[in-house]
């Protein structure tokens, strides 16, 4: 049984491409969704491996002798060795908590939903964060209705209207908007200070949208890129070598809850992983910063920047 929580934060800095293969769509390779409501995830199992390589690759930089036994400790042995015992890590699916949608006035919105901020709020309840102190509502918006809900001053707003790509919105002020925006700058965006901006324009630029409108955007306003290859001697595309790929645009926040329990590890003792405290303190202690998800890698996708909160921090 898990005993410790923490939600780990992805801020995408380059378009990101988490591939669920094949498709009979439009686009040859899609990104991963739920199969309930068609929102974008990353599924645990790729956060999982990310995490790992990361993790050993920090503790080799280190020179900690005890690395690859710290790296099996916390997310189980190698394929082969699977059967021995279960890391005591366990990321589940990322999921988004903003998406940014071009923008009449403001460049870009950040938009959310009802629905995801629901969800978002018992998952980080559960995960020890004290969410109720600071936002104790979520305003609702009907499926149908027109209204989109920003903060006092947004400068997304345009003569009492929020425009993004070609849809029009009633913009309305609400201050549990002004809470939750200012809340999301607090604990989810990265806190070093390449990101002094971003945090600021956050409250500015958030949108919550209804629930139907929200999904529409997430999934018709991805970025899609096309891809070929060269035939070498002839200097055009290859036979069969053009295809598009769906990415998540930069821009977008994710968050993953991650649940800890106690290491099973045999020699867990002797790395002094004694308990799910410990566990989580070496996860903390790796100071995750950015990390490579998905496909793509060699042509720079994939990036995010990362933020960790554990119970009690401030």
């Amino acid at each position: 049984m898990f005993e410790k929580a923490a939600i780990l934060f992805l801020y995408c800095e380059t378009p990101l491409h988490a591939g669920s293969g094949s498709s009979m769509s439009i686009v040859d390779l899609p990104i991963q969704r739920e199969r309930i409501t068609n929102l974008p995830i990353i599924q645990a199992s790729s956060l999982k491996g990310v995490l790992r390589a990361e993790a050993k690759r920090i503790l080799e930089q280190r020179n900690d002798p005890q690395a690859n036994d710290k790296v099996q400790a916390l997310f189980g042995p190698e394929t082969q060795r699977a059967h021995e015992y279960a890391g005591c890590v366990s990321p589940h699916d990322a999921r988004v908590l903003l998406f940014p949608v071009r923008s009449l006035v403001g460049v870009f919105a950040w938009t959310t939903c009802p629905f995801v901020l629901e969800r978002f709020k018992r998952e980080a309840t559960a995960a020890g964060m004290q969410i109720d102190r600071e936002i104790r509502e979520i305003p609702q918006l009907q499926a149908n209705s027109n209204q989109a809900l920003v903060v006092n001053g947004s400068e997304v707003k345009a003569q009492d209207k929020v425009v993004l790509e070609e849809f029009a919105f009633d913009a309305k002020e609400n201050e549990e908007a002004q809470q939750i925006a200012e809340w999301i700058r607090d604990y989810a965006l990265p806190k070093s200070e390449e990101y002094q901006q971003w945090r600021e324009w956050l409250p500015k630029r958030f949108v919550i949208l209804p629930d139907d409108a929200f999904r529409d955007f997430t999934q018709m306003a991805t970025e899609v890129i096309s891809r070929i290859r060269l035939d070498q001697e002839k200097k055009t595309v290859a036979e069969g070598a053009l295809w598009t790929e769906e990415h998540l645009p930069s821009e977008t926040l994710l968050y993953a809850p991650i649940f800890v329990s106690k290491p099973l590890a045999p020699n867990a003792k002797n790395l002094g992983l004694t308990n799910a405290d410990d566990a989580l303190k070496l996860l903390s202690e790796l100071k995750l910063d950015r990390l490579q998800i998905g496909g793509d890698e060699t042509v720079g996708r994939g990036i995010v920047k990362v933020r960790l909160y554990c119970r009690g921090e401030k």
